[in-house]
């Protein structure tokens, strides 16, 4: 059974994600995703929000915040299918780093 959680942006708009493992894989989607760690029993604290036109092909470790990522010990993936569109993947990511202030995406 997957787990989910919810993610509220700056603008009050509300994103659920599925919550994975951190070697989980996933097929060939445009999708928004967040590296989390579990400050607490189902509580996610956001790491590293991101967005990408296809999570199957994402080589994270590419990433140039994938050092970031890594030093502060994510526990999660969190991940939902979203548009084709980059422009609203980019504003969804806009709007929770806003709210969240995730410290790779600084």
């Amino acid at each position: 059974m997957f787990e989910r959680t919810v993610f509220v942006g700056k603008s009050g708009k509300e994103y659920r994600y599925w919550i994975y493992g951190l070697d989980d894989k996933f097929g060939s989607t445009p999708a928004n995703y967040a590296f989390v760690k579990e400050a607490e029993p189902g509580w996610f604290e956001p790491i590293y929000i991101g967005q990408t036109k296809d999570i199957h092909r994402e080589v994270f470790a590419s990433l140039p915040t994938w050092q970031c990522i890594q030093q502060n010990h994510p526990t999660r993936l969190c991940v939902h299918r979203s548009s084709k569109n980059e422009p609203e993947r980019l504003a969804e990511v806009d709007d929770l780093v806003k709210r969240y202030r995730p410290v790779c995406n600084e």
